[in-house]
């Protein structure tokens, strides 16, 4: 029973140098527009990160998605 709390109090403690150790990384990962896209006054709410393609969801129901390069591949309209 001894072995059994030790190993539960190690596996607790484990935990929780993982979260204290890898969550203030992963904040610092925050995704961000390429400097070429251009969005013309429209505010975006959400972004997506693709190979080859960032999709970008707007305040005024539109999903833009760009190419690497910047230029616009495709327009959706979200009714």
């Amino acid at each position: 029973m001894t072995i059994l709390t030790m190993v539960l109090i190690g596996g607790l403690i484990t935990v929780i140098w993982l979260l204290v150790t890898r969550v203030p990384q992963a904040l610092d990962r925050v995704p961000t527009l390429p400097p070429a896209i251009r969005l013309d006054g429209a505010v975006p709410t959400a972004v997506t990160l693709g190979r080859g393609w960032t999709a970008v969801v707007t305040e005024d129901n539109r999903i833009l998605i760009f190419n690497d390069d910047g230029s616009l591949r495709q327009e959706v309209r979200v009714e």
